[in-house]
């Protein structure tokens, strides 16, 4: 299912990889081996999807992101003074722990 092309050189020990994926019939892909075991990706992980419109699609695990919440959390708490910056921040983290929370579609 996947048309792997690698540039000279690439490979997981030199911590890049490229590789073509196909967009089954429900939207689903399959990351390739190679790229699970140098992210450490394992069946059960949850994945974050991020997608911007002019800069593509990022998919990154979403333990990740926790360390980046929790840390945008802990600035938050120090800083007294309220601005814009600090609100979206505050609004992202919050997203991403939303994240963790189970859903339905879980089975919870």
């Amino acid at each position: 299912m996947t048309n792997r092309r690698r540039r000279k050189g690439d490979s997981p020990e030199s911590g890049k990889y490229m590789s073509s994926v196909k967009v089954g019939p429900k939207g689903q892909i399959v990351i390739p081996k190679e790229a699970r075991e140098m992210f450490g990706i394992k069946p059960g992980d949850t994945l974050l999807l991020l997608a911007d419109i002019n800069r593509g699609i990022a998919v990154q695990r979403l333990d990740y992101f926790d360390k980046i919440a929790d840390e945008i959390f802990l600035r938050a708490a120090q800083d007294p003074v309220q601005s814009r910056e600090k609100e979206d921040g505050l609004r992202f983290a919050q997203a991403i722990r939303d994240l963790r929370q189970p859903t339905k579609e879980d089975g919870e």
